[in-house]
């Protein structure tokens, strides 16, 4: 059809980051009205359309409130986070705590803390941003949606949190288990648990934190992430 998929999701992600830094750039941050990511991503879709960029795409959006401790969402499609968070198993509920293997003989308490939710019109067949060349009739039936049906949440997030936002294309391939394995890989690789979840915070009161060395390493975490989902993407005998 002479469309390049990439063009539209990139076109909307251009326009969203645009919208984000003229509002900083006019001083909106901090100003006492939360910035909404279902707002954002409204305006950029608008802007894409204007721009007569064919295509779709699902979307998320992630922003982090410093003072509430809290991250806003939204989300359409299967694109979408999770978040995970290092457990004190003696006092984690049930649902949280792994009651198979012996706590003395766990490698790690790293725990899927929040999963966001796909939103299908069926397998496989993700709701999604998207402009044809023309305005869309209202069509409950049509994979097509606006920025009315995005899925809007927030969760509260603690320090130590690792929070995951991917396409389809991790979390169809990879799944959670082994998603926490290799985020634990690339945490004691980097030496940011050492001596365990308790030693870190005391590492913390004292003022001995590693941001330094997360923000510097953060991108061999998605590296990794995205090539073992490319190669699960490509073997024949995994269902994804």
């Amino acid at each position: 059809y002479g469309v390049d998929p990439r063009e539209f999701s990139r076109e909307f992600m251009k326009a969203s980051r645009d919208i984000l830094e003229e509002m900083d750039a006019r001083g909106e941050f901090g100003s006492g009205s939360p910035v909404k990511p279902n707002e954002i991503l409204a305006q950029a879709h608008e802007r894409v359309k204007a721009s007569d960029v064919v295509g779709s795409s699902t979307a998320c959006m992630l922003l982090f409130d410093n003072e509430a401790h809290q991250i806003q969402f939204s989300n359409l499609g299967d694109s979408g986070i999770i978040v995970l968070r290092h457990i004190d198993s003696d006092v984690a509920g049930v649902l949280k705590r792994d009651r198979v293997v012996k706590r003395e003989e766990r490698k790690s308490d790293l725990r899927v803390s929040f999963v966001s939710q796909q939103q299908l019109k069926s397998f496989n067949h993700p709701f999604q941003f998207g402009w044809t060349g023309k305005e869309n009739e209202a069509d409950s039936s049509s994979s097509f949606k606006d920025a009315s049906d995005l899925c809007n949440s927030s969760i509260h997030v603690r320090r130590g949190d690792i929070v995951i936002l991917a396409t389809d294309g991790l979390f169809d391939n990879v799944d959670v288990d082994e998603i926490c394995s290799i985020v634990l890989k690339w945490e004691q690789a980097n030496h940011f648990i050492d001596g365990g979840i308790e030693e870190r915070e005391r590492r913390w009161a004292k003022g001995e934190a590693r941001e330094y060395r997360e923000g510097h390493t953060v991108t061999d975490l998605a590296e990794e992430l995205t090539m073992v989902a490319r190669e699960k993407s490509l073997r024949d005998d995994i269902d994804s």
